[in-house]
């Protein structure tokens, strides 16, 4: 059987794809399990300093494989339990969380369907790059259950406001590229097969950053999402441009900037 998470490195950018185009890289253990793994791994990764999310394909992720759990509950003599039903949820819903602490940018290809969590997915990343005709929707609602769901409710008033947010939650309807660029959701549209290519200029521009000077970068904007106060903002970023200056990767920074080369950090 082919690995459900084909993870390629190159120079400091993990390339990490789901590997299940014959089921539209639906959600299934497997893939769960192997999300969960990798990006658990991140955390004290120094060699991986962006992460480039893509889907095997034509299609992102079309969100949980309705076929394998309905195969799987139709085996069982008797439904799950609460505490197994609430384990098997949070453990799709480990994937965002862990997306989002993880010190690496996370820059999401997004191409076809990405429905449900495949959405979550798309939403947990810092960048979404989007090809033409893709479509992402909350499909939660339109299957009997709430259409909030992994990390849904959060990422989306945030990324496009309370309106757009209750129109896709409330509805499950599609919102397809164009409108998706338009509202702020994603950061551009390209045809599909420019969809890789796309990636590199925001690769190129992360990897010129210092690897400290990224990872707080990080950490600050999520930080800041939630801050009580501008104060809150203020004071972590500072702490952060004092950590950041004190570096020998700061040094680095100004010595290529004024020689106008791009600088070369230590890894670490």
């Amino acid at each position: 059987m082919s690995q459900p998470l084909l993870i390629e490195h190159h120079d400091g950018v993990d390339w990490v794809t789901l590997n299940r185009p014959d089921s539209l890289n639906a959600l299934d253990p497997s893939l769960i399990d192997a999300l969960n793994v990798y990006f658990q791994g991140l955390q004290r990764n120094r060699d991986t300093r962006v992460v480039v999310l893509r889907g095997a394909g034509a299609n992102f992720c079309a969100g949980l494989d309705l076929k394998h759990a309905m195969a799987r509950r139709g085996t069982q003599t008797e439904p799950p339990g609460v505490t197994e039903s609430l384990d098997s949820q949070r453990r799709i819903a480990d994937i965002v969380m862990l997306m989002r602490r993880a010190p690496q940018p996370i820059i999401a290809l997004v191409q076809g369907a990405a429905a449900g969590g495949g959405f979550a997915l798309a939403l947990a990343a810092d960048i979404r790059i989007a090809a033409k005709g893709a479509r992402m929707n909350c499909a939660f609602i339109k299957l009997g259950l709430g259409g909030c769901d992994i990390g849904t409710s959060y990422f989306l008033p945030r990324l496009v406001g309370v309106s757009v947010a209750s129109e896709l939650i409330l509805t499950g309807r599609f919102i397809n590229a164009d409108r998706a660029l338009a509202v702020g959701l994603v950061s551009e549209v390209v045809e599909v097969a420019d969809l890789d290519a796309a990636a590199n200029p925001y690769v190129d521009a992360m990897m010129t950053a210092s690897p400290v000077g990224l990872r707080l970068s990080k950490e600050c904007i999520n930080m800041s999402v939630d801050a009580g106060s501008i104060e809150a903002v203020i004071a972590m970023e500072d702490r952060n441009q004092v950590l950041c200056s004190r570096s020998e990767d700061f040094q680095e920074g100004i010595r290529a900037f004024l020689e106008k080369r791009k600088p070369v950090y230590i890894r670490r």
